[in-house]
């Protein structure tokens, strides 16, 4: 198969593998994977602005957004690396969020001649034992196994990890209509997806891409420890912190946070 580093676009979307995805732009190739209980909306910041200089990507994490609900056993590194050889694409720098950037590090270790570069914003990380008392979702399951989904979102909402975001009026209303729209992604079996082994917690030496490392000031802890993990463990990795951002730094601080995405970029690419 012939795989092509740049590709023109104006614009289309479709699905491939129960995958729902967009890709806009010309040019070297940029994917954005978006956090937990979130889905590709959450890009909306920078989608059409980074299509001025890039091809990009993006796309619903399999049981998110308008992806498919996982059926058989799956991995997410896998669903991302067959999703760029569909779309014809070599290389590409990965933009992840949270669970996106844990998603972005493990296809970093099992495909690594797919990725040019990475970005990892308040990064989650593979095998990583989390500690902060915002990881106990519980109720929150337990909620949405109920069906009483209007009390999952409402929970979520109020979680550490959402509480910067939500303090601001017009992103809580955002955040809330995707957190009532992603709230089946609580019911996914946890049992179907294939963890990296060992994980990827274990094996950050093995990063070769160039890597920036993107923290929210006032992100909780467990995030904190990862980023600083990352930069001293992926060789040559930076590290950036967003001040006064939380959790979701691309939406809380988008002028931020483009300008260091597309620095980072410019200089990668040589522009």
């Amino acid at each position: 198969m012939l795989f092509l580093a740049t590709y023109v676009s104006s614009g289309a979307s479709g699905k491939f593998q129960g995958l729902c995805f967009e890709t806009k732009g010309r040019g070297e190739a940029i994917v954005f994977i978006h956090g937990g209980q979130l889905d590709r909306r959450m890009w909306d910041a920078q989608f059409d602005l980074f299509a001025k200089e890039y091809r990009v990507i993006r796309y619903d994490i399999r049981g998110f957004g308008k992806s498919e609900a996982p059926l058989k056993p799956y991995s997410d590194a896998s669903d991302l690396a067959s999703l760029l050889e569909h779309l014809r694409i070599k290389k590409a720098t990965f933009i992840g969020l949270s669970l996106g950037a844990a998603v972005a590090v493990d296809t970093a270790l099992v495909h690594p001649q797919a990725v040019h570069s990475l970005i990892l914003v308040c990064p989650g990380l593979g095998g990583f034992r989390f500690e902060d008392k915002a990881n106990d979702l519980r109720s929150i399951v337990e909620a949405a196994r109920e069906e009483n989904y209007e009390k999952a979102a409402e929970l979520w909402l109020q979680n550490p990890y959402m509480a910067v975001a939500t303090e601001d009026p017009a992103l809580h209303a955002r955040l809330r209509r995707l957190a009532k729209e992603n709230v089946h992604c609580w019911l996914k079996n946890p049992l179907l997806l294939r963890n990296l082994k060992p994980p990827a917690v274990e094996r950050l030496g093995e990063i070769r891409a160039p890597t920036l490392v993107i923290d929210g000031e006032r992100d909780v802890s467990d995030i904190h420890k990862i980023v600083n993990k990352l930069a001293a463990e992926i060789s040559g990795a930076q590290k950036k912190t967003v001040a006064g951002a939380g959790h979701l730094v691309p939406m809380e601080k988008a002028e931020e946070f483009n300008e260091l995405a597309l620095e980072f970029l410019g200089r990668q690419y040589g522009r």
